[in-house]
Parts: C-alpha cells; structure tokens; sequence
C-alpha cells in the first residue's frame, strides 16, 4: 500500500513460430511489461511486427472504429463484454456496420465543408454586392486586369484614379468597395495607387450573374445542405443508440489484438529464436511462468532486488522496474494526483494514501463552508451519473471532488460557515436563527476544550467549536496556529518519509545528512521561533532547541558537501541558504489561513450587498438584493471550487513531494493494456 509493487525480471525465450502464441499468452495474463530491445549484436534485432491476414484486418477494422469513436464518442455504461462475443460480433459483419455509421459521419462532414466553403463565398459576395457588377465581368482576361479592393477612402480613391489615369481605366466604386479595370501595362500604376491609400484587395469567387443572384442560388444551397447535415446526423445518432457500446468494447478489444501484432517489435529476433525480456508482478510471476514454460524453451524469473547504492559503488547500471502501485479501492483514485508528478521510483515511498488523507482536508480548511461543500457533492452526484463518469480517469476524479465536498462539510460544521453565513446563533452570527443549530453550538462550544496542557504548549487555549476564523479574537489566531501546525506536521512527515527512502537506498549516514540534518533544523527551528511568539525566550537566546538547529545546519552543510557533491565551499554557502529556503515552505502554509479568511470575505459581501438589501423593505431591493447575492455566491463557490485547490495542490507537490518524491519511475503498462470494456480471454482459452 505504501510501497511501490515488488516486480520480477521475466526473461523469456522460444523459437519464432511461436512468437504470436507466447504474446498472446501475454497478453491474456494482463501482467507483463515487456521492455524495448536495444541492444543490437550481429545477426539479432528487432522484430518486424506481425504481417498476416488476421493482423492486417484488425488494423483496418481498428482504423475504422477509431473514427467512428472520434465522430461519435460513444460510451458504454452496461459492462463489458467477453472474447467470444466480441469475435462472433466481427464474424457476423460488424465492419460493415461500422462503414455504415461512418458513411452518416463522412456526410455530415463533408456538407459542413460545403457549408463552410459557401459561406465563405457568400461573405465575399455580400461586400462586393453593391457594386451590381456581373462576376464574370470582374474577373481578369488576357487582356484586362480586373481590381477589386475595399477601402474606407473608396470615393478618394475613386477620384485620384480618375485624375490620375482618366480614359486608361474604368472605374466603379459603390459604399467602400471599389472596381478597376485596366490594360496589362497599366496594372503597375493601379496597384501603386491602391498600396498608397491602404486598399485591401478582394478575391471575387468564380461564377456567372450578378452577385445578388449568385447570393441567392448560394443561400438555396446551403439550406439543402443543412438539410443534409441534420439528416445524416439523426441517422448517425440513432446508429451510435443502437452501436455505441459495441464500438467502445471493439475498440479496446482490437487495440490489444493489434498491440499483439506489433509487439514483435519490442523483442530481439534473429532468424531461428527470439527473445522477451520484461517485467511482472512478483506475485503473478510463478504464475506467468508457468504458462509460458509449455512453450517458450527457455522462461526464467528473477525476483528484482534494489540494490542502487551498491550498483553506483561498483559502477555498475541496472535498468529500473516499471512501477505499479498497490492501493485499495478507497485510495486508489487519489493515484491520479500523483501520477500529475510522475510515479515514484521503485521501491520509495507510495504517498496515494497519504494524499487521500491531507489533500481533502486542506482543501476544507481552506475553503470551510458546509453549504458549498454540499453543493460539491451534488455536482458529484450529478457528473456520476453522466456516461462518461465510467472512464477510470473521470471515475477518480469524481472520487476526489466527493472527498474534496465531504471534508469542506466538516470544516464548515466545525466553523459554523453555510453559504457565507455564520450559524452558531452567536451576537456575531449572520444566518438565520434557528433554535436546534444554536443549541447544538452551544453544546459543543461547552462540552469540547483543548486539554490544558495541550493548549498551553500549542496556545490554542481559545480554541472552541465552533470557533470564527475570519474574526480577530475569536478564531483568526487559532486559525492561523492550526494552518502552521499543519505545516509543520506536513513537512516532518515528507522529511520521515525520505530519511527511510534515502536509507533503504544509500545507507544510515547519507540518509541522516541528507534528511536526518533537515529534520533537525525544522524541530529545532520551529521550537525556536514557537517559544518567542509564546514570550518564553527571545528569538536568538540560547536553548537546546538553539543547539539542535546548529547541529542541523552543520549536518546540512555536511551532507550538500559530501553526498550531494557541493564541495565545501558549496556546502557552506548554500547550508545556510537552503535553511531560510526551509522557513519559506514552512510560511507557505499560511495559504491556508490567508485564502480561507479571503474567501470568508467575499461570501461576506454577498450577505452586506445582497442578503441584507433583498430584505430592507421594497420589492425592487429585494430583485436587485437577489440578483447580487447570487451571483456573488455563485462566484464565490466557482472561486471556491478552484482557489483552495490550487493551493492544496501546491502545498502537495511543492512544499511536501519535494521533501522525499523522486518521479522518474516509468509506469507499468503490461501489454494489452488494460481491461474495461472487453474481458481478456481465459488461460486456457489463450492456450
């Protein structure tokens, strides 16, 4: 859960005959990563991909169904379907059906091509119209030049052509648009005259008759046109009603038959054998290589064991596992956010389950308003029940905008905040007074206190539930504690986790310069700074928590020296730098206090400029009042839904990732991909 997947080293090889067997047993396990060949010695390469009736045919099909999907996007919400469905769908002519439906597409689009090629057309018309000039009389011949411009100094221009050239030319000029007709051998002096008053030439299009009876056959043609269009698409949507769901499982389902066909390319081959050389689960690899022994000559798995630091000792390279991560069906969506930084490098600190935890919950720190938080949830609950909501990328995200609603609803209960307004029925309150809310509040402020000597050493002795953190002297403080508390927990928890990441890697002594030295320095910095703001001792008199800063700092400037590689002097110029640099991501977390008081602020302003106006007595206050409070709401929840996010994320990637995350892993993609519309055919239907 919080390790990257253990994976084995799959070494596979057989004679060529039985190359397409062994990857589509592969295949079939949905658990084999294989790695691109590259190393090329005489008389072995890479492999050309798979040239058959079979492979040929479903990379025609696969095109042809990769268009309709991109035309169409159909969904499938009714599950997938097995191999032998599939393959009795192609048999019973599912191409054809296919072409069907892309002939309704190819309509559509080329009638919008005509639609748009006319309408461009029609636009140049309609500016040369009011000349009244036949088109065929506007269009140069051997002989005459023909010019049409446009240009807001039409009746200028018009006048020094005429001064200019007199018989020479003809000139006609109608609104802002202007025609010339000249010999060949005046052209130069025409285009001279219409460069020097800013003429911009139009591009008559070709036909016969005025432009006005060119407009109308035009405008006749683009009805019929769109005729067509809506015709060809209520046949296409009805096809896609009817297919829609077959094309998504064919689509899946003939990608990984084509990824078999091409995957040759991926293995080194010589003219009797090839070989595979990939990747598995150390848990499906008894597994695979049973399978594959019944075919491949020779299968051998060899569990991976990351011994990095020995391998940079002995100047040696050994190539990286994919990474797969282990995470249950609660976390597993929050991946998607660390996959947004890359994977993990193997065998480190797996942090989805920690996200799953302080992502949310920063979030409804920040934003702390049970109002929005339920409208969060509904827009949710809206968006799960769209088509789309199957696809695992949308599946996570609405995953983690629930989360994201549930913990926004917690925080606002704990803040008494719904909808801008405060609900706890106290002389600050702004909602409505409502007896059983006011009195749960008052229960609870009663009931739950900070144990005493907990609020001593944290000096959140004032704090209550609920408590106002937008209002100085009864919550702002507490609020502003809490948001540097968190930072500081965040931050220990990044540095716990890459001191063990740098140990299983390199070693106890790099592991405690590199992070230990940094643990040091937030804890004694941290007690340093807290015990001055708590008036217990000025900020530069020395204490222990003075001699675990310094021992911080000289292991810092230690570890940059000798196991970052600085030198000495780097490492004592940038030790102390990188110290301040610590302070500034610790100060960072105010984004919370600072963005959760603003958009306190600004729901506020909904309820002084609109809830107060609607209710001052008149029905025109009281439109105008509805009209400001909710539009404001609505900005503020549009704000809300963005802002904290924004935040929470860097608070994330950038103060906490970057205390212990490397992303270079690669992600493991076995082939066929994975499997969601089109069930992978059973062992013993692959053998």
């Amino acid at each position: 859960m919080f390790v990257t997947v253990d994976m084995s080293r799959l070494t596979v090889a057989a004679p060529v005959d039985k190359m397409e067997q062994i990857l589509r047993i592969c295949s079939d396990m949905g658990c084999v990563h294989i790695e691109e060949y590259g190393n090329f010695e005489d008389g072995i390469g890479v492999g050309q991909a798979i040239d058959s009736t079979d492979a040929n045919s479903v990379s025609t099909l696969l095109t042809k169904v990769r268009g309709a999907n991109a035309h169409y996007s159909p969904d499938n919400i009714k599950g997938p379907k097995s191999v032998s469905e599939i393959q009795k769908m192609i048999n019973s002519g599912f191409e054809e059906i296919v072409d069907h439906g892309l002939a309704f597409a190819d309509a559509v689009r080329d009638a919008e091509a005509e639609i748009d090629s006319k309408g461009d057309q029609l636009a140049v018309l309609r500016r040369i119209e009011p000349l009244n000039i036949p088109l065929d009389l506007l269009t140069s011949t051997g002989r005459l030049e023909v010019y049409v411009s446009e240009s807001a100094k039409s009746k200028t221009l018009y006048n020094t052509i005429i001064q200019e050239m007199g018989k020479d030319v003809e000139v006609h000029a109608e609104s802002n648009v202007i025609a010339i007709a000249c010999l060949s051998k005046h052209a130069t002096d025409v285009q001279l005259i219409l460069n020097s008053q800013s003429a911009r030439a139009i591009q008559v299009p070709s036909g016969v008759g005025s432009p006005s009876e060119v407009i109308s056959s035009l405008t006749k043609e683009i009805g019929k046109l769109m005729i067509t269009v809506e015709e060809n698409s209520a046949l296409g949507d009805a096809w896609v009603a009817t297919h829609g769901r077959d094309l998504v499982i064919m689509e899946e389902y003939l990608t990984r038959e084509d990824a078999i066909f091409t995957a040759p390319t991926l293995c080194a081959v010589s003219k009797q054998a090839f070989a595979i050389d990939a990747w598995v689960p150390t848990e499906n690899a008894s597994e695979v290589k049973s399978a594959l022994s019944s075919f491949a000559s020779h299968v051998e798995v060899e569990e991976h064991v990351d011994d990095h630091h020995h391998a940079e000792d002995e100047g040696h390279h050994h190539s990286s596992p994919p990474i797969a991560l282990d995470n249950g069906v609660i976390s597993e969506p929050f991946e998607m956010l660390v996959d947004l930084v890359g994977r993990p490098k193997y065998g480190t600190f797996d942090p989805t389950v920690m996200m799953m935890m302080t992502f949310p919950l920063i979030y409804g720190m920040i934003l702390g308003d049970w109002g929005y938080g339920l409208i969060i949830l509904m827009l949710a609950k809206w968006l799960g029940s769209k088509p789309f909501a199957v696809d695992p990328i949308a599946k996570s995200g609405i995953t983690i905008l629930t989360w994201m609603g549930a913990w926004c609803i917690i925080w606002g209960i704990i803040f008494a905040e719904g909808f801008g307004f405060i609900w706890d029925g106290s002389a600050g309150a702004s909602g409505p007074t409502i007896g059983i809310i006011a009195e749960f509040y008052t229960w609870t402020y009663n009931t739950f206190h900070v144990p005493e000597t907990v609020g001593i050493l944290t000096g959140l002795t004032g704090l209550h539930m609920p408590f106002h953190r937008a209002v100085d002297g009864y919550g702002l403080q507490e609020y502003l504690l809490l948001s540097i508390y968190i930072g500081v927990l965040h931050l220990f928890s990044g540095f716990i986790i890459g001191l063990v990441n740098v140990y299983k890697a390199h070693g106890f002594a790099a592991a405690y310069f590199e992070k230990g030295s940094w643990i040091l320095i937030l804890i004694g910095g941290f007690m340093q700074c807290r015990n001055m703001v708590s008036g217990y001792n000025e900020l530069f008199e020395f204490q222990i928590w003075t001699a675990l800063l310094l021992i911080g700092i000289v292991s810092l400037i230690i570890g940059l020296a000798i196991f970052e590689k600085f030198g000495w002097i780097g490492g004592l110029i940038m030790g102390p730098i990188e110290t301040f640099g610590l302070l500034a991501n610790t100060l960072s977390y105010l984004r919370i206090m600072a963005v959760g008081v603003a958009g306190v602020k600004i729901a506020e302003v909904s309820i002084t400029m609109g809830w107060d106006l609607m209710w001052s007595g008149d029905i025109i206050s009281f439109i105008i009042g509805l009209i400001l409070f909710t539009f404001i709401q609505i900005f503020a929840l549009a704000l809300g839904l963005l802002s904290p996010s924004i935040h929470a994320i860097r608070l994330h990637f950038v103060e906490w990732m970057g205390k212990f995350y490397d992303g270079s892993g690669v992600i493991f993609n076995p082939l066929g991909g994975r499997t969601l519309h089109a069930e992978r055919e059973s062992q013993s239907t692959g053998q």
